[in-house]
């Protein structure tokens, strides 16, 4: 489906044009085509393969969908794969945007990507200076849309990762719901970082070394993007370390409360025993038995009991035990 179709001239924009109309403003000097499609069928993709001569390896690509985040040349033109995220529900919708540039066009196909991009061409259309790089502005301003947009995701899955720290060490500990939620936190991390570590890579290369000569006067711009993913990709690795480090920590924890409560058991285990031991002794049921006629014998029996009992009590006590 077309979105739109316009001819800009020296960082101007001459209007909104027809397809029909593309190869006649490719040949007028300093001008650049910008379209937008969405979902295209695969008679659109051949019709604008014919208008811009894209490379069939990058239109097959664009047909298959579902590649991976990354940045190719061919000859003097780019082909630019980038990963759209969009919170549906408890889960990450993840759409596509391909982006064809040249000399003197840029083709966008956003594939499965709910929100569009009206705001960048606005963008664009407000920098007239910056725009008269042609494509070149055109594809960073999208690169930095698409990046911006995953910041917002980044600090909901910090609350989220926050919130289900405060309830394991809140006393809640690692429950079944603590656990699925951070099961799904670290899919949802993996996801993020599907689309945001490869478009690192691709995007050091337009701006360091050999730059492809469309990003050519763009370089600080393109850095800034790469600043960006950097720090996206950071803050994912600190997420990531800290959720495993809180299940270690909390792990940790909870062998020191089964030992405590070993000890525990252990000291009152020993407590009954001894009462226990002297009781049986003297509960035999046999005729000659030391002490079995003496008057004293019940008492003093019963006080070796509590004495030897409060002498544990104490030992106990004093280590820690109870």
């Amino acid at each position: 489906m077309l979105v739109n179709c316009v001819a800009y001239q020296e960082g101007k924009k001459l209007g909104d044009i027809e397809p029909r109309e593309i190869r006649a403003m490719l040949a007028q000097q300093d001008t650049f085509v910008w379209m937008a499609l969405k979902d295209p069928t695969e008679a659109e993709l051949q019709a604008m393969q014919k208008e811009f001569d894209l490379h069939p390896l990058a239109i097959e690509d664009a047909r298959h969908g579902h590649q991976r985040p990354k940045i190719e040349e061919y000859d003097d033109d780019l082909f630019v794969v980038m990963q759209t995220l969009e919170v549906s529900g408890e889960d990450l919708h993840v759409g596509e945007i391909d982006v064809f540039l040249g000399r003197n066009y840029l083709l966008s196909v956003r594939n499965q990507s709910g929100r569009g991009f009206q705001d960048v061409r606005a963008r664009c259309e407000r920098e007239p200076e910056l725009l008269k790089h042609g494509p070149g502005y055109v594809l960073y301003a999208l690169m930095d849309a698409v990046v911006d947009r995953y910041f917002p995701l980044l600090d909901s899955l910090e609350t989220e990762l926050e919130g289900v720290e405060a309830n394991i060490f809140a006393g809640k500990g690692l429950t079944r719901e603590n656990i699925e939620t951070l099961y799904a936190l670290r899919q949802k991390l993996t996801t993020l970082k599907h689309a945001a570590a490869p478009l690192l890579e691709g995007t050091g290369k337009l701006y360091g070394g050999r730059v492809p000569p469309i990003c050519q006067g763009l370089q600080d711009y393109f850095r800034d993007v790469y600043d960006h993913l950097v720090r996206i990709n950071q803050a994912m690795d600190s997420m990531r370390e800290t959720g495993a480090t809180a299940i270690s920590v909390y792990a940790a924890m909870a062998m020191v409360q089964q030992g405590e409560t070993t000890r525990k058991l252990a000291a009152g285990a020993a407590l009954v025993a001894v009462p226990t031991l002297i009781a049986g002794v003297y509960g035999m049921n046999f005729k000659y038995i030391p002490e079995l006629s003496w008057e004293l014998g019940y008492p003093l029996a019963v006080g070796l009991m509590f004495a030897i009992d409060g002498f544990l009590f104490w030992r106990f006590r004093k280590a820690g035990w109870l």
